[in-house]
């Protein structure tokens, strides 16, 4: 036969793999084999849970008690039903290993918990939360009638009995915690603390079987459980390697009176092998071979310290060639790793991701919405010339002509002159709807016998076709509202997409340099967010231990952070913790690059209380500050109202981040709308860009803006019509760039008309301004309004508002702070 493998002979390795295939088929035609196959093919967990089975089968307490079985048993009949009868019969195999007494009883108890289950189901009572309960009762029913039905019933044997059943009872609620672990679909999901323990606690209840297991003089379960204390060790630090270290110790002794001294060696190898973690691998085994060394000598003889060398030997030696892919997903579910840390922001980016992808759908549906309004309204649009025509032409001659002995001779025999006259005769009823009989022209009475008629029915029809248009103009408006809306509220969710996927971005990697950089310092840092590290729009949450007094956000974090980020950085907030004493979570953002002080001075006409004019000074977000006046038509409340209307609507759009052109778009549709009066109200607004000082005015309808640089007064004005006049306005935005020192004054029409029409009010205004010596924002405005109530002799003919905006460096309060050794930091990309 082997030289039969040395021959090349074609076909040979494909009739090889065709003769393996043969014999494993008729293998798998074993009812047995078939199944086992299946099951394993069907979950990966399979396998392993039949090999917990057999082992918790065979696990034993001081060779009397035996819970683990029934209480395995019990959870997987209700979190895995498939291989529940499966699991039930390698647990009796791996009974039978012990004793066949042992094999009875355990297969009694899963008989009971069965029958009991399959009761509890007829009833649909059988819940998981039931389960501890039934298996108490299980255990408790076989022991106790194996007390009675033995050669002695004794109190002893009744505190067996009880203390099996309800060590039975506390292990079904360990393994209901453990054994999901298995199974988890979530990769971001994060273990709590008890579930840990549960865990532990079934790993080395499962060691348990393997007690007496040796191999050349070794103990099988020692080496198995020190491999498990070295895995979460590494993963989990000292404080998570001690506890495991006791768990298993713990179990093990119970098991084995003789190894009670495994307790403390485990949880002192533990520790001291999870302080080595930072130095990976070998460290940590370093570590648990150094602690169980140790103890060694003190608790046991020569021999027993080879033995238990050798044991942490081997289990350093499996540590060390487990694959990093193994720790790796232990960690992810271990609180306060990297690895968990890590998984948690791929999680979160990937939501961030899902999220950005419908809302950008959302944000397709509307901009899809918004062209089919507007469609609509376009094909609703007010009816062409021809169609009025007819319509006029179609009522006179059914209500007028109809009846008229010259209809033949009109519409049959000089169709184009009627067409004409009737066409003449309905432009006049439209330049003149309450036109007379007198004022027609005579040759229409010499064309027409019915010209009073026919007139009285055009100016009838006239009537209805106004009442028509002006509902038809409302629902035109009402749809182009809508369409605009749909627009902005699109272009909104389409700037919240790329908001979502910048934010997804993962920054762990800056947090963690961000930190070091404060440990260095010598600060106590509990958390650190970043929550957006774009130029001129950074957002960082630190939670710090909080001195009172010391004030280390603002000289010492912010300029350290001002120095990493190369920007100026600011303290934006505090919030003391009120559960937390001594906790702190602290905002940093970007510093501004330019301050704005403002001033606002006005009065009513008359010297009224309430004026029509409304001023506001706020600030919109993203580094935008907004100084606008808004002068309604008319004075008093009612003029008040709709310039306050228009200033808060305008200012609640824009912070939603809408475009200004459609912003000023649907306050105009809002104004016209909102009544059936003619409206309006006159927008002065100034946009000033705080990094930049680059200024957009949005001037509809108002007064000019002056900029005052030096002795230089500098104009600023538009032309456009206020809002809430016609529907298409023209909205032309100017944009000047300011520079610091720059004064910008505001007014409404009540100064700048002021002097009358025998004055050029540009160069008066100016020549105010410039007499002006003061640069207080405030004093600015008040002196300007003092001047030109002056001017008309005290006596206030208008509403009179003027607003006053400086622009000025912004000079940080600390300068940056630079540590040797500490790099600047590497800014994501921007999503575009």
């Amino acid at each position: 036969m082997d030289k039969w493998n040395v021959i090349p002979f074609p076909g040979l390795k494909k009739a090889k793999e065709q003769a393996g295939a043969f014999y494993w088929n008729k293998w798998r035609q074993i009812p047995v084999i078939n199944k086992l196959s299946r099951l394993f093919a069907a979950n990966k967990w399979n396998g392993l849970f039949l090999l917990m089975s057999f082992l918790l089968g065979k696990a034993t307490i001081l060779d009397e008690l035996s819970p683990f079985a029934i209480a395995f048993f019990a959870v997987m009949m209700f979190m895995r039903r498939d291989i529940a009868v499966m699991t039930g019969a390698v647990m009796t195999v791996g009974a039978m290993a012990v004793s066949g007494h042992h094999a009875t009883v355990i297969a009694a108890e899963l008989l009971v918990f069965y029958l009991i289950h399959r009761g509890l189901e007829s009833f649909e009572r059988a819940e998981v939360s039931y389960a501890p309960m039934m298996v108490f009762t299980s255990a408790f029913l076989v022991l106790l009638f194996e007390a009675v039905i033995g050669p002695s019933l004794s109190w002893y044997a009744l505190m067996i009995t009880v203390m099996d059943s309800v060590l039975s009872f506390v292990l079904a609620l360990v393994f209901i915690q453990a054994i999901p672990v298995f199974t988890y679909r979530k990769r971001n999901h994060q273990l709590r603390t008890e579930e840990i323990i549960c865990l532990v606690i079934l790993l080395a209840s499962v060691m348990t079987g393997s007690v007496g297991w040796e191999i050349s003089g070794l103990s099988l379960e020692h080496m198995l459980t020190r491999y498990l204390i070295l895995l979460f060790a590494l993963v989990g630090g000292a404080t998570l390697g001690a506890s495991v270290g006791v768990i298993t110790g713990l179990i093990l002794s119970l098991a084995d009176t003789a190894a009670l001294y495994q307790m403390s060696l485990l949880a002192f190898s533990g520790m001291l092998a999870g302080m080595l973690r930072e130095g990976r691998k070998w460290a940590v085994g370093l570590g648990m071979l150094l602690g169980s060394s140790i103890l060694s000598i003190y608790l046991n003889g020569p021999d027993e310290v080879m033995a238990s060398t050798w044991e942490t030997c081997i289990a350093v030696l499996l540590f060390m060639v487990t694959p990093k892919s193994v720790i790796s997903s232990i960690a992810k579910y271990i609180p306060g790793t990297q690895d968990h840390t890590k998984s948690q922001h791929e999680y979160a980016k990937r939501m961030r991701e899902v999220t950005a992808g419908r809302v950008t759908q959302f944000s397709e549906v509307f901009k899809q919405l918004s062209r089919s309004f507007g469609q609509m309204a376009s094909s609703g649009e007010i009816a062409k010339r021809s169609e009025e025509v007819d319509h006029f032409m179609t009522a006179v001659t059914e209500d007028a002509c109809s009846t008229c002995f010259r209809r033949k001779t009109c519409w049959d025999g000089n169709f184009y002159q009627t067409y004409k006259l009737m066409t003449e005769m309905m432009s006049a009823v439209e330049e003149n709807p309450g036109i007379t009989k007198e004022e027609l022209p005579a040759r229409w009475n010499r064309l027409c016998t019915k010209s009073e008629q026919v007139l009285g029915i055009m100016k009838r029809e006239y009537s209805l076709y106004e009442h028509d248009m002006h509902w038809k103009r409302q629902i035109y408006d009402s749809r182009l509202l809508v369409a605009e809306q749909l627009s902005g509220v699109s272009q909104v969710m389409e700037d919240l997409a790329k908001e979502i996927q910048r934010e997804g971005q993962a920054m762990y990697k800056q947090e963690e340099q961000i930190r070091e950089a404060l440990e260095k310092m010598g600060l106590s840092i509990h958390s650190i967010d970043i929550v957006n590290l774009d130029h001129g729009n950074v957002e960082i949450e630190i939670v710090h231990a909080y001195t009172r007094g010391f004030d280390e956000c603002r000289k010492m974090i912010a300029p350290l952070l001002s120095d990493i980020l190369e920007e100026h950085i600011a303290v934006i907030g505090e919030t003391m913790h009120g559960g937390r004493e001594g906790l702190a979570t602290v905002t940093f953002g970007s510093a501004k690059s330019y301050e704005i002080t403002t001033g606002v001075a006005g009065t009513a006409k008359g010297g009224d209380l309430l004026s029509g004019d409304s001023v506001s000074t706020v600030e919109l977000g993203n580094g935008t500050y907004a100084v606008a006046l808004s002068d309604g038509m008319g004075n008093g409340e009612r003029a008040r109202q709709e310039s306050s209307t228009a200033l808060s609507i305008l200012e609640q759009l824009l912070q939603s981040g809408m475009d200004e052109t459609l912003a000023i778009k649907s306050v105009n549709s809002v104004l016209m709308l909102r009544s059936p009066d003619e409206i309006y109200a006159t927008v002065d607004m100034a946009l000033i860009d705080e990094y930049t000082a680059r200024t957009t005015f949005l001037k509809i309808g108002s007064s000019p803006s002056f900029i005052k640089r030096g002795q230089e007064v500098i104009p600023v004005m538009a032309s456009n019509l206020p809002i809430g006049i016609v529907q298409e306005i023209e909205i032309d935005l100017v944009t000047v760039q300011l520079y610091p020192g720059d004064t910008l004054v505001m007014m409404t029409d009540g100064i700048y008309d002021a002097p009358g029409y025998a004055v050029n009010k540009e160069l008066w205004i100016k020549r105010l301004i410039q007499e002006i010596q003061s640069e207080d924002p405030q004093e600015i405005a008040d002196c300007l309004l003092e001047a030109v109530i002056r001017y008309q002799s005290n006596v206030i003919q208008d509403d009179m508002t003027v607003a006053v905006a400086r622009i000025d460096h912004y000079l940080p309060q600390w300068s940056t702070l630079h540590i040797p050794g500490v790099t600047r930091l590497e800014r994501p990309r921007t999503v575009s």
